[in-house]
Formats: C-alpha cells, sequence, structure tokens
C-alpha cells in the first residue's frame, strides 16, 4: 500500500490532471489531442507526471505542517485555513508547470486554458485534500467527544462529592442533637445513640462503594430508625416492612435516609410512621408515609437540605430512570421513590 501511495497513485493522479484538461479543451475547439504530434503529446503528458509526483509530495508536506502547527481539533476555521493554503499551493504549482506549457504550444493560451488549467487541478486538489483528510478530521472529533465525556464526568463526580460533603454534616448535626437531649435524662440511652452513629458514620466513611446492595442500605436505615426511635416520644407508632425479595440488588447508597429523616422530623398528630421497601414489576418502590400537625403551615412540598440533595443526586445518578411523588394529604404526609435497579 506504502509503495501504491509513493509511486502508482502520483502517476495516476497527474495522468488524471492532464487528461481531463485536454479532454475539456478539445470539447471546446472541437478538436482531437491523440492527432497532434506525438512528441508534443509525450511532452506535456511527462509534465503532467511530474506534476503528480511533485504534488502529492507537497500535499504530504503540507499535511505534515498543518498537524505541526494546528493540532487542535475540527472546526470549520481550521478546515477552511488549510483548504486556502493547500488550494493556493497547488495553484502556484499548476501555474507554473502548466501555463507556459500551454502558452509555448498549439495557438498559444486563451481564456478558456486558464479557466481550465486553474479550474480542474483546484476541484481535484479539494477532492483529493478532502479524502486525506477525513481520517484525522474523525480522530479530532473522537478526541473532541471524548473529552467533552470525560469534562462532564469530572463535573458530575465533583458535583456528587459536593452533595455528600453537604450531606454528612446535615445527618451528623441531627443526630448529634438526638444525643444532646438524652444526655441529660438517659444517660444509657445517649450511650447506646453513640454507639449507633458511630456505625452509621462508619457505613458513610468506609463501606460506601459506587453502588450497595439493597440489603446492605436497608441494614444501615434500620440502625438510623433505632437512633431516632430512642429519641421519639413514647407515644409514636412505627410500622416498618421491608420486602423479602430484595437482597442482592444494587443501589447507589443515602438515597433513602433523606425521606425517613423528614418523616421523623415534621411527625405529629396521630404520630404514626409507616416506611415500606418492595420491588414490584422490578421497580424499586420506597414509600415514607408520616402524620403531622394539624396546624403545621408547610408548603406541599417541604424541603432542606436533604431532600434537595437527594432530588440532585436522582437526576445524576438515575436519569430518567426515578420518580419521586411528595405532597400532603390532609393529615398526613407521603412521600415515595421508585427506582429501576
Amino acid at each position: 500500500m506504502k509503495l501504491f501511495g509513493k509511486y502508482v497513485f502520483p502517476l495516476l493522479y497527474g495522468l488524471l490532471i492532464y487528461f481531463t484538461i485536454r479532454l475539456v479543451h478539445d470539447v471546446e475547439i472541437g478538436s482531437r489531442f491523440w492527432e497532434r504530434p506525438a512528441m508534443l503529446n509525450t511532452l506535456e503528458i511527462s509534465l503532467s507526471v511530474l506534476v503528480g509526483y511533485v504534488g502529492v509530495a507537497m500535499n504530504e508536506w503540507l499535511f505534515r505542517y498543518f498537524e505541526k502547527r494546528w493540532p487542535a481539533g475540527l472546526s470549520y476555521g481550521s478546515v477552511a485555513r488549510e483548504l486556502a493554503i493547500f488550494a493556493g499551493a497547488n495553484l502556484l504549482l499548476i501555474n507554473t508547470i502548466f501555463t507556459p506549457m500551454a502558452a509555448l504550444t498549439d495557438d498559444g493560451i486563451s481564456w478558456a486554458d486558464v479557466v481550465d488549467i486553474n479550474l480542474i487541478p483546484t476541484l481535484y486538489a479539494t477532492v483529493y485534500y478532502g479524502i486525506a483528510r477525513t481520517n484525522t478530521w474523525l480522530r479530532a472529533y473522537v478526541n473532541n467527544k471524548v473529552q467533552l465525556e470525560k469534562l462532564t464526568n469530572d463535573q458530575l463526580e465533583t458535583e456528587l462529592k459536593f452533595l455528600k460533603a453537604q450531606y454528612h454534616p446535615h445527618f451528623l448535626f441531627n443526630a448529634l442533637n438526638t444525643i444532646y437531649f438524652q444526655m441529660d435524662e438517659d444517660v444509657p440511652g445517649a450511650k447506646k445513640s453513640t454507639e449507633l452513629l458511630s456505625s452509621l458514620l462508619r457505613y458513610q466513611l468506609y463501606d460506601q462503594q459506587q453502588q450497595v446492595p439493597v440489603l446492605q442500605e436497608l441494614e444501615y436505615l434500620e440502625n438510623y430508625i433505632l437512633l431516632q426511635k430512642i429519641r421519639a416520644s413514647n407515644k409514636m407508632k412505627l410500622n416498618v416492612k421491608f420486602d423479602n425479595q430484595l437482597a442482592d440488588q444494587l443501589i447507589y447508597p443515602l438515597l433513602l435516609l433523606p425521606l425517613v429523616e423528614n418523616a421523623f422530623k415534621y411527625i405529629g398528630g396521630e404520630y404514626r410512621i409507616a416506611i415500606e421497601c418492595k420491588l414490584e414489576n422490578d421497580m424499586f418502590v420506597f414509600s415514607v408515609y408520616n402524620d403531622v400537625p394539624p396546624n403545621m403551615k408547610a408548603p406541599d412540598n417541604y424541603s432542606g437540605i436533604g431532600l434537595e440533595n437527594l432530588k440532585r443526586r436522582l437526576h445524576l445518578l438515575y436519569p430518567d430512570k426515578h420518580q419521586l411523588k411528595t405532597g400532603r394529604v390532609d393529615d398526613h404526609y407521603v412521600a415515595q421513590l421508585e427506582l429501576k435497579l
């Protein structure tokens, strides 16, 4: 293939330019080039072959120059600039050899000769440039897409890390607040709460993977519920139900806690909380129900750091694969999260 490109292709390229120009010229003036003197045709063909070899060598040098001078990616400006230089160099070569040849043969050079000599080789040079540079353009396009994808992933990863960093202090504040109220009245309970908090933090700091089994996340949630039960009023009615089918399915960690956390935070009225997690038609469904005080003025979609972070994390981790419904109905509040695992 290298031998073809080095020796055969320049020969064919030069002959193609010559015979195209000669054919168009003969059609214009109604002549036949094979009826011309053999020596004259041989001279013109030889010069055309020379144009082919010199032109291909020059074009390859230009391609190396473009790569060295403008190694950046694909753009309209860079293509236009390269093509202008490429066409200009080829026009200079063609006019250096073909114009004197046309002027010194037959009946001299005419405006039709000038048009043919400049237009036809320029068209072939443009096609040559497009074919030769297609691989470079494709490589630049792929590199640009990969770079854009990397930047996007880096940005999303940075944002997720920020959301986790923001969430941890929020959770820690609520847990420490629970322990604080126990210190004066229930020291053993405060110790137990501290142990549970230690277990929860250990999960957050050491046991987090990119995804974790659902069972592991539910165990973490159970420890959090135990921590909240220590602080909760004795009149609270808590019902927790986890589907036995949930075990090794993978889920991103710390997505369920904000919903449970809000249920304990806003509980009132009859002090009922119901937490259910199930697998339904290959969908992970997590529901939280809690009573709220009758005179509570919170909007239909109460929010806060935890819930806002949850919405953003769901958008980043489960794009088009999740549905979060939250809203108050009469004297209770319902939150339901559906995930396609």
